[in-house]
């Protein structure tokens, strides 16, 4: 195993990072912002609203997407597990 191969394996893995946690952090972070404005609008001042609604998508996004998440990552552990077995 070469220095190339290693650092195309660890791009690979900053890819597959973001491709895995993206979608929870951009869509918790769209839902806080609405959450925001609307206590700001409403005056409401509810820590536990913000938690809950952030919770809430998180916990769908696993469960619409979570099968792919685990082949994807599988399918990388698995390229990795392969590549130090040849050395």
């Amino acid at each position: 195993m070469d220095t190339s191969q290693i650092t195309t394996m660890l791009r690979e893995g900053i890819w597959i990072v973001l491709k895995l946690g993206g979608p929870m952090l951009l869509l918790s972070m769209v839902v806080g912002i609405l959450i925001a404005i609307f206590q700001a609008v409403t005056q409401i001042h509810e820590q536990t609203l913000a938690f809950i609604m952030k919770l809430s998508v998180v916990i769908i996004v696993l469960l619409v997407g979570g099968g792919w998440m685990m082949d994807t990552l599988l399918d990388y552990t698995r390229r990795v597990f392969a590549l130090m077995a040849t050395r």
